[in-house]
């Protein structure tokens, strides 16, 4: 076998998806694989990332980009198979987006701007583009493939930047009290499918109550869902120094032991 070792990196990476896409002597199953059945691989190298990124972990952060990296790499070379694009369109793309969205690295505008204002004329680059690929809905090219809570938000933020929106945030905080009553009427006399609708409502406000407050939400809920891991992890090893396991246990003990997890700092 040739040395693949002596290639340059990015090359390197091409060589060996297009060896494993060989419908003769490549990998059975890289060579089954379709967009739609690697797309989902794709999410989660993009989570494993975020994760990385949110424990600090630099020694793995490496490793996720490169997992994160190969899913582009395996997109292209499955495009350029189907003779749509290839790696090196997709890198030209992506430059070309970049040079045209920063007028005031690239371009003659000033870049003596606040990161707002950049930030507003990105937005409007981006509407600008929306409209010469002839979108018809303010809310059309929102994708569908993103989480729910990320999807909300981004819906939320369309819509706020052509007036639909309210004005301050105590009329968020009413909008929520009011769905929350809606949801608990619910529980008592509708079926399991409004049940879903109003959960979903309610969501879906307090997604605008997070954008509203300059919170993203995936990251606050992700940080919720790591201290709720620690807290009960604590409440696993003080119930195991008892000689429990949560099973043994009853809500009074374990909610404690909550307390006591919030005390410690966890």
């Amino acid at each position: 076998m040739d040395d693949l070792s002596a290639l340059p990196p990015l090359e390197r990476l091409r060589t060996i998806m297009a060896r494993l896409r060989d419908p003769v002597t490549g990998c059975p199953w890289d060579v089954e694989q379709s967009f739609a059945t690697i797309a989902p691989y794709t999410i989660e190298e993009a989570y494993e990332v975020a994760d990385a990124i949110e424990r600090q972990a630099w020694d793995e952060l490496k490793g996720e980009l490169g997992d994160l990296l190969f899913q582009s790499v395996f997109h292209a070379r499955m495009a350029e198979e189907a003779g749509l694009f290839d790696l090196d369109d997709v890198a030209g793309a992506i430059a070309d987006k970049m040079i045209a969205r920063h007028p005031h690295v690239f371009g003659a505008d000033s870049n003596a701007k606040s990161a707002e204002q950049q930030v507003q004329d990105w937005e409007a680059v981006k509407a600008a583009e929306r409209a010469a690929r002839a979108r018809g809905g303010v809310l059309d090219d929102v994708a569908h493939g993103l989480p729910a809570l990320m999807r909300a938000e981004k819906l939320q933020k369309r819509a706020a930047r052509v007036g639909f929106d309210w004005p301050e945030i105590g009329m968020v905080i009413d909008k929520i009290a009011e769905e929350a009553r809606e949801l608990s009427e619910a529980r008592e006399t509708l079926p399991q499918d409004k049940i879903d609708e109003e959960m979903g409502d309610l969501l879906f406000v307090m997604a605008n109550l997070a954008r509203h407050l300059k919170v993203d939400p995936e990251t606050a809920l992700r940080r919720a869902n790591a201290k709720f891991t620690r807290r009960f992890a604590f409440i696993e090893a003080e119930l195991a120094r008892r000689g429990k396991r949560p099973e043994e246990s009853d809500l009074a003990e374990m909610d404690a032991l909550w307390d006591a997890a919030k005390a410690a700092g966890l």
